[in-house]
């Protein structure tokens, strides 16, 4: 089962949204650092910058993610979102590392910043269009899950706070002469930045590497399939996600006397179900006889998840 259209669509405009302020806040940071000289504000528009071609490259990723699967690609093209995470990470590394290095030229030299009104009033824009990216970016993200639209997004929560210290270096040096505000705030802005990277990265590296639903998803899944009486000892149950789409596996005991189409047609039932409760999932049920036992050696097969969750219950 292929992610919706609808969500495809809504990554898209989230991803064209992103551009475009990223090209309307270049155009004006640029604008305010030939102005007022300030290391923060250079460093907001290195960020811009790159959050301009992060952009570009989410709208390629989300793109190529919504793609059909094909015969080169029979598990979808997920994982393209991850790729365009990584590199929005790289980037906001190297902005990060660009801005660290400007900043601490700048505090050893002690220069000055100028015209910070202008500057000032910059920011506030910056503000107001970057809360209303961010506001349509969480609706999408909420819709599809998207991992390149919650990389991105990062980059914007940043920008806030960004925006926010350029306007305080501004008035702790131009208003209250605390000429060491700038750079400082800019090292500190650099160091935000390497945590957004890293947290962000940790997301992608996890789609990239297929690890496991969280503990609280995969509960809630067997919570559901435990809702179908006709299901017996659900076990070696694998789950992972790619781009939007999640996959998912498990085996299940049917009564060996159950013929193949009537085995077939519950699972259908119960496969219809899990999907409705879990939309752009492609689910792989395994059928095995009453009794069978999977591979006893491997540490990796689970023991039945409908008695872990009786326990869970109980306890």
């Amino acid at each position: 089962m292929t992610a919706p259209t609808s969500d495809a669509a809504l990554t898209r405009s989230a991803a064209y949204a992103s551009i475009a302020t990223a090209l309307f806040l270049a155009v004006l940071k640029g604008w305010a650092t030939w102005r007022t000289g300030s290391a923060a504000m250079l460093g907001s528009l290195a960020d811009t910058g790159l959050d301009l071609i992060a952009s570009v490259a989410t709208l390629a990723g989300v793109w190529i993610a919504a793609q059909p699967a094909d015969r080169e690609h029979r598990f979808g093209h997920g994982k393209a979102e991850a790729l365009a995470a990584m590199f929005q990470v790289m980037l906001i590394g190297v902005s990060a590392a660009a801005i660290a290095w400007r900043s601490a030229v700048q505090l050893a030299g002690g220069g000055r910043t100028a015209a910070a009104g202008d500057g000032i009033a910059v920011s506030i824009a910056a503000i107001v269009a970057t809360f209303a990216l961010i506001a349509w970016q969480r609706h999408v993200i909420a819709r599809t899950g998207s991992v390149a639209i919650k990389a991105d997004n990062v980059h914007y929560q940043s920008d806030l706070l960004l925006n926010a210290a350029v306007i305080a270096a501004l008035v702790l040096d131009q208003y209250l002469g605390l000429g060491a505000a700038d750079p400082v705030i800019g090292l500190a802005i650099a160091a935000w930045l390497a945590w957004g990277a890293w947290r962000a990265g940790l997301e992608a590296v996890d789609h990239l590497m297929d690890r496991e639903w969280p503990e609280e998803k995969r509960q809630r899944f067997v919570e559901i399939a435990a809702t179908h009486p006709e299901l017996s000892n659900l076990h070696d149950l694998r789950t992972r996600t790619s781009g939007a789409q999640d996959f998912v596996q498990f085996h299940v005991d049917m009564p060996a006397r159950m013929t193949v189409q009537e085995a077939h047609d519950i699972m259908e039932d119960v496969e219809r179900d899990l999907c409705r409760h879990f939309p752009g999932m492609e689910l792989l049920i395994h059928i095995d006889p009453e009794g069978h036992v999977d591979k006893p050696d491997d540490p990796l097969v689970e023991e039945n998840l409908f008695d872990s969750l009786e326990k869970g219950n109980r306890g």
